[in-house]
């Protein structure tokens, strides 16, 4: 055999070979196709309709939340947002640095996006930014063709329109966080732009508010892409509700409180309808509704004016002055009767200790109406300790006090009202007489609510239990008589009217301007520090110098008109010194603005006015100063004294003392 013969077979031979091993894997690929095709296809065509159609959940609309006219309180804004899904994005980091060459996003914020992007699998998207100006947005879009996984959104927002003034009666919504998804499981809690209510009626209502989630069927590319909607089922708006909250009062007092940290609640008499329910100062509702900055709430938290905290429903006060008609009712209801008197020295000593009266000369000889217009001490620490402290304490918790409101809103307390039974559980030790003075005058252990001292000043108005609401579209209910008589009511009302209106009253500069119109109050200062014996010897320091957080609360609770009551109102003013001074004139504009609109507007245009002549006042004078320091500093010498700029005061009530 030749060397050409040999070639040709091993040739051949090796033909064969690669021909046999291509058949082979022929067969093997035409094997698994077909195994794929027909064992394998409908798993495999949905895995590719998966990769190319995506689910979106849309979170529900919120229901609406409107004043007792329909004015909106709380609302659903449509915006533009932008979102990200992880699983495409590749490193979150970077994309978040991208985005936020457009839209600023701070360190702490992005760091929280971060984080939560680590919790997202598979196609779980991110809310980045939920509220986007047009620019923004539109200049979003002109970088998405380099940024997977980055898609901007339609949407909307919790909107507040009342903002600040409104901020603990509605509250705001937030993100829900992971330890309520792992408390319920339920996936809406991970859709982009889902909230939950955080606080105020927004909580309180969440469930009925939430609505019903919708669906979005898209067609995306392989980066995560939009390219077209397949198919929508729209969402189902949660319910709405009118609230019985006057938009116009309640926006009204607010700018009236002013930089005061108080609270100020009217309630209406006849169907319990709470037309006001303030507490500041507080927050904006509109930037807690997206994502809290980290610097905010710490300077929130910081505050000494506590403006975190819901005063009206949640701060607890000592109620002063403003508790000695729960003693004078008591008193009558134990027997005394209204002309009985008591010789009021300044002073009422048991076992060598005295309690003071606020007038050291004393108020002569007292009866009942004279006592609440003058608010003498002496006169109601004899009538407690006539009628005992069980018999103070029931009266309290008759009219109002000590008990829970039963309110949608989250964390309402109860307060105090102490008695016997309550101190020997509480502290393990037995009633003292001084327990009973310090009750009758509204000190010692009891705390109430400005909430509590509203309905309090509603029932003694009415004669009636009344109880407050905040849902107006509810049954007018039919509030049961006061389990007390009638002419006992007439007696304490007439001493209430005398305290605005009568020659000795402590609140005469807080009558009201209106025509025809008069209000009945009670005046109240509630200690924060101990007065000492010592001190006493002294003098007792004045409020105005001391620090404000050692000043005392002022109060004033008031009911109008005289003759058939309607509107109740409280008012607490932390540490405003004087109930007279602080609280009253703030319970006397409320009053105004219900009964006399222009004539309140007109007095806040004045006071606004007066406002700004004392911050363009201080700003001039921390310039000078300054100036002063930095010439002092550069070796120069002092100035020559200068008259500052004239301000105007501030007007009664405006300040914080």
């Amino acid at each position: 055999m030749n060397r050409s013969t040999l070639r040709q077979l091993m040739f051949n031979r090796r033909a064969m070979l690669l021909g046999g091993v291509q058949l082979g894997a022929a067969g093997l690929l035409g094997g698994r196709m077909a195994w794929l095709a027909l064992a394998e296809g409908d798993s495999l065509r949905s895995a590719a309709e998966d990769n190319r159609i995506a689910l979106r959940v849309l979170p529900p609309r919120r229901g609406l939340l409107t004043d007792a006219t329909g004015l909106p309180l709380a609302e659903n804004r449509p915006a533009y947002g932008v979102e990200i899904t992880p699983s495409l994005a590749g490193d979150v980091a970077t994309t978040l640095d991208r985005i936020g060459r457009i839209l600023p996003i701070a360190p702490e914020e992005r760091a929280a996006l971060i984080a939560e992007a680590r919790g997202i699998s598979g196609t779980g998207t991110l809310l980045v930014a939920a509220d986007i100006d047009w620019q923004d947005y539109a200049a979003l879009n002109l970088e998405l063709a380099d940024m997977p996984g980055v898609q901007p959104v339609k949407t909307y927002v919790r909107h507040y329109p009342g903002g600040e003034g409104f901020a603990h009666a509605i509250g705001y919504v937030g993100r829900p966080t992971r330890e309520q998804y792992r408390e319920t499981r339920n996936p809406l809690y991970l859709a982009p732009g889902f909230r939950l209510g955080k606080d105020g009626l927004e909580r309180g209502l969440d469930s009925a508010l939430q609505g019903v989630p919708g669906a979005r069927r898209v067609e995306v590319n392989a980066r995560g892409r939009v390219l077209r909607d397949l198919d929508t089922r729209a969402d189902v708006p949660g319910k709405a509700f009118r609230l019985t909250l006057d938009q116009g009062l309640q926006a009204y007092m607010a700018e009236r409180v002013g930089d005061q940290s108080a609270s100020v609640v009217v309630i209406d008499c006849e169907d319990g309808d709470i037309k006001c329910l303030l507490s500041m100062p507080a927050y904006d509702p509109n930037i807690f509704a997206r994502r809290i900055p980290a610097g905010l709430w710490a300077e929130l938290q910081a505050s000494d004016r506590k403006p975190l905290l819901a005063k009206a429903t949640q701060g607890l006060y000592v109620p002063g002055s403003t508790f000695k008609m729960v003693t004078a009712l008591a008193a009558l209801a134990g027997g005394v009767l209204p002309t009985d008197t008591v010789v009021c020295g300044g002073r009422y000593t048991v076992g060598g200790n005295s309690w003071h009266c606020h007038r050291r000369r004393g108020h002569g000889r007292v009866a009942l109406e004279r006592g609440i217009a003058a608010s003498c001490n002496v006169y109601f620490y004899t009538m407690a300790r006539r009628v005992g402290p069980q018999a103070v304490a029931d009266m309290a918790r008759t009219l109002g006090l000590g008990q829970r409101m039963d309110l949608p809103l989250p964390a309402i307390r109860a307060g105090i009202v102490p008695d016997p039974d309550w101190k020997r559980r509480r502290f393990g030790d037995d009633w003292q007489v001084g327990d009973t003075l310090n009750t009758a005058i509204g000190q010692g252990y009891l705390f109430v609510s400005p909430l509590q001292l509203a309905v309090m000043t509603a029932r003694i108005a009415s004669g009636r239990l009344v109880e407050p609401r905040l849902l107006a579209d509810t049954s007018v209910p039919r509030f049961a008589p006061l389990p007390v008589p009638p002419e006992y009511l007439e007696v304490v009302r007439k001493g209430m009217a005398d305290v605005v209106n009568g020659p000795g009253g402590t609140a005469r500069r807080a009558r009201l301007p209106v025509a025809g119109i008069q209000m009945a109050g009670k005046t109240g200062t509630a200690q924060v520090r101990r007065i000492t014996a010592a001190e006493r010897r002294r003098g007792v320091r004045r409020n105005e110098s001391l620090p404000w957080r050692l000043r005392d609360h002022a109060l004033f609770i008031a009911f109008a008109p005289v003759v058939a009551p309607r509107y109740a109102v409280a008012v607490v003013v932390e540490h405003g010194a004087s109930g007279s001074r602080a609280a009253a004139p703030l319970a006397r504009d409320a009053l105004t603005y219900i009964y006399d609109r222009p004539r309140a507007e007109a007095q806040l245009a004045k006071l606004r006015a007066e406002r700004e002549r004392a911050r363009r006042a201080a700003e001039e004078a921390a310039r000078r100063a300054a100036e002063e320091a930095a010439r002092l500093a550069a070796g120069g010498t002092p100035a020559p004294a200068t008259a500052p700029p004239t301000a105007a005061p501030p007007a009664p009530g405006a300040g914080g003392a």
